[in-house]
């Protein structure tokens, strides 16, 4: 029987499904998770911390980066990739990456900007959003320095960690707005929007979904446009870091499916093109018959595919990878598995001064079943040597 394996959660101070870091490592380890990939956006100063807890319960850790970039060439001929709403942004994901490594000068470069960034555009976003709410009767008060001091509160990390996300400021609001009682709530919601909230009164994840879509979106009051983050950037980024340049596919959880995505053989043509030899589905917003092809035609273009539930809601759903219809299939369990042990066996070795799945340029080194039966070996041993 495979072990249970996950390559993309968000663990706080992200935003997460889970209070704490030891809230996700408890989830792990009570559901027979062996290894866990943590994906944040910008606070990756917690991955000491969880990778601690983590290897003390027999959970193998590994590290990944999340970034929101624009691939210029696809922008200018308006391409969808795997953002449903805006052509060129592409996210792109590094698996496997060394937290601990000292970054070159080209990499502390791109993620003081990226957070500079990141912060600069969340400031201005709680502030859009306070003055609408005031203009609808509502006076939060709320400024960014609330929000990161409520979310480092709550994760039991220091506020120097925290680097707001859009989630985080939704919730923020949702909060304020659970202060009222649901009649004045109803009517605050309704004069922000300019027409009747459409969740129940008491759906909290619900309510946060929303604030985020009618509040924080494109052509809304709250919206500040993403920073523009290069393709080219965020890939060198993550190979600076030993990480592996990873595609998150969207598939069939947004409708129409994505131009660039769609046929599989095609996407992996491009992909490939693009320097980009490792993919990931998080299959629970996925038909198991739509996931099942892409990985069928991914893995024989030569591409790895893995698994993850990203837990980037408050939906407390297991950790262990399910399809929207169902569970996993055994190819694609297997698939999942296997570029679980790749990336493991990459981080190893990497971290030896090894070569990996890819080397420092991003290109593959070959050698993808010996990766495959190291990654197993780690995985299935206890990284706390017990």
């Amino acid at each position: 029987m495979l072990p249970v394996v996950n390559t993309h959660v968000h663990v706080p101070p992200n935003f997460s499904a889970f209070a704490t870091p030891a809230d996700v490592v408890a989830a792990a380890a009570r559901e027979g998770v062996r290894a866990v990939g943590f994906s944040n956006f910008f606070d990756l100063e917690v991955y000491p911390l969880i990778g601690g807890l983590a290897r003390d319960q027999g959970i193998l850790p590994l590290y990944g980066l999340e970034f929101i970039t624009v691939a210029q060439d696809l922008e200018a001929r308006g391409v969808l990739v795997n953002d449903p709403a805006n052509p060129g942004r592409l996210y792109l994901t590094g698996k496997g990456i060394d937290p601990t490594r000292p970054r070159s000068a080209r990499a502390a470069r791109i993620a003081a900007q990226i957070r500079v960034d990141n912060d600069r555009r969340a400031e201005q976003m709680v502030a859009r959003v306070a003055a609408h709410f005031a203009g609808a009767g509502f006076a939060t008060g709320l400024v960014a320095a609330d929000v990161v001091a409520a979310v480092a509160g709550r994760a039991g990390v220091p506020a120097a960690w925290v680097s707001l996300q859009e989630r985080h400021i939704a919730r923020a609001f949702q909060e304020a707005l659970f202060t009222l009682d649901p009649a004045e709530r109803a009517r605050v919601l309704a004069a922000a929007y300019g027409r009747p909230s459409g969740v129940a009164p008491d759906d909290i994840v619900g309510l946060q979904a929303e604030l985020r879509s009618r509040l924080l979106k494109a052509g809304t009051p709250g919206f500040v446009p993403d920073p523009r983050l290069s393709f080219e950037d965020a890939y060198a980024y993550i190979v600076d870091m030993g990480g592996i340049p990873c595609y998150p596919i969207v598939a069939d959880g947004i409708d129409p499916l994505s131009p660039f995505e769609t046929p599989p053989a095609a996407l992996a043509e491009e992909l490939l093109r693009r320097g980009i030899h490792a993919t990931e589905l998080i299959p629970n917003r996925n038909r198991g018959a739509v996931a099942d092809e892409f990985v069928r035609e991914l893995r024989a273009a030569g591409l790895i595919v893995m698994g993850g539930t990203e837990h980037n809601t408050l939906d407390p759903i297991p950790l262990d990878p399910s399809y929207a219809d169902g569970e996993l299939s055994e190819p694609t369990r297997q698939a999942f598995y296997e570029a679980t042990c790749v990336v493991a066996a990459h981080a190893d070795r990497v971290g030896q001064g090894e070569a990996g799945f890819v080397d420092a340029t991003g290109a593959p080194t070959g050698g993808v079943t010996a990766l495959i039966a190291a990654g197993d070996r780690l995985i299935r041993q206890s990284p706390n040597g017990n």
